[in-house]
């Protein structure tokens, strides 16, 4: 009897034991589903991160550099997919609301914007708690929550969306030597809030943060956007779009000594827009300034410079040498024209007098028979 007890007890834990271990296998299976689906939510594995990682060539593979701001507002049709849907969708949600996701997970780091400098070290770090404050947008702390790693909830409806009508970025066009291409890299981007006062008037703008381009692609890289109204197919994303330089942006700024705006050193409108104009200009002709014509090039524009029809490849001298043949040629036309016309006249006149009177041919002399020396200069 004693032993009968025994091997019972004996099942029983065992099958207590293989209880336990089935919970703690199903425990482990939902927090490694919980794993999953939180690395599916944020759209970010490790291998897709490394996938984005930054690959800015060395400094001594760029002989040219300009740096470059830009402003771009959020009304222009070109920038319309920054700002839209307002709402989020289940394909698509705005590129504000992907960064205070992020920065409310603590997945990315804000830096402070800086009149007219932009740091992007540890000491210049923003505190996003801080930051939220400081805009007045509501928040909730998550379970788990620490000072060196703050997780914070913004309810959807509570992110200010609507308010961040335009954005800086820094352009840097760069020459690289090593693979011999003119490319240009986004360095930050600036979100901007757009704020009208207690008595209302014209919006004041604020600057928010810098981010650091690179941080925020691999994030950007998964959203993917509608580009226009003519065509709803989802096939580029935030970072195809920066990319591709898709947006419409003025240009406020260029690095220089004085750390001066544009508008600080041209102050009227009329030479700020020469002044936007001439930096276009000047990145465009360094791209085309950078490559030899190929064969088949030179070809075309020598054919374009000798055609008849074509008179815009040829220099202003031998478009005037060609002009002033061609005045000759009609001068000496008309003159030859006047003096046919001279000549039938005398001829007609002659004919009519002859038929009146004959004159006496004259007798032949000796002389006329003696060789005459030629008036005609020769050489």
């Amino acid at each position: 009897m004693k032993m009968f007890r025994a091997i019972i007890v004996t099942v029983a834990m065992a099958m207590l034991a293989i209880t336990a271990a089935d919970a703690q296998g199903v425990r482990r299976a939902g927090r490694d589903t919980e794993k999953k689906n939180t690395e599916k939510e944020n759209n970010l594995s490790v291998r897709a991160k490394g996938l984005y990682e930054p690959n800015s060539p060395a400094e001594k593979d760029i002989p040219w550099l300009r740096v470059v701001y830009r402003q771009l507002d959020l009304t222009k049709d070109a920038n319309l997919p920054l700002y839209y849907p307002e709402d989020p969708t289940e394909e698509l949600q705005n590129l504000f609301r992907i960064i205070m996701r992020l920065l409310a997970d603590n997945k990315i780091t804000a830096y402070e914007y800086l009149d007219g400098r932009e740091v992007f070290t540890e000491k210049y770090k923003i505190n996003v708690r801080e930051m939220l404050d400081r805009f007045s947008i509501i928040y909730t702390e998550q379970k788990g929550s620490t000072e060196k790693n703050p997780l914070f909830t913004i309810d959807e409806s509570d992110v200010p969306c609507y308010e961040v009508l335009s954005y800086y970025i820094i352009e840097k066009w760069a020459f690289n030597r090593g693979t011999s291409k003119f490319d240009v890299m986004i360095e930050a981007i600036c979100p901007v809030l757009h704020r009208s006062g207690d008595f209302g008037g014209e919006p004041l703008r604020y600057p928010m943060f810098w981010l650091k381009y690179d941080d925020l692609r691999p994030y950007m890289a998964q959203q993917y956007i509608i580009t226009g109204d003519a065509n709803q197919v989802l096939q580029y994303n935030y970072d195809d779009y920066f990319k591709m330089q898709m947006y419409d942006g003025d240009i406020y700024k260029t690095r220089n000594l004085r750390n001066q705006s544009l508008m600080q050193q041209f102050p009227t409108d009329s030479l700020l827009r020469h002044a936007q104009d001439s930096i276009e200009n000047t990145l465009a002709a360094f791209d085309k300034q950078l490559w030899v014509l190929t064969p088949e090039e030179k070809a075309a524009l020598e054919e374009a410079a000798t055609g008849d029809s074509d008179a815009d490849g040829e220099s202003e001298d031998v478009v005037e040498k060609k002009e002033d043949k061609k005045r000759s040629v009609k001068k000496s036309e008309a003159k030859v024209e006047k003096e046919d016309n001279g000549e039938s006249k005398t001829k007609s006149r002659s004919s009519r007098s002859g038929a009146k009177a004959k004159k006496p041919k004259p007798q032949k002399s000796s002389s006329d028979n003696a060789p005459v020396r030629s008036v005609r200069r020769t050489k």
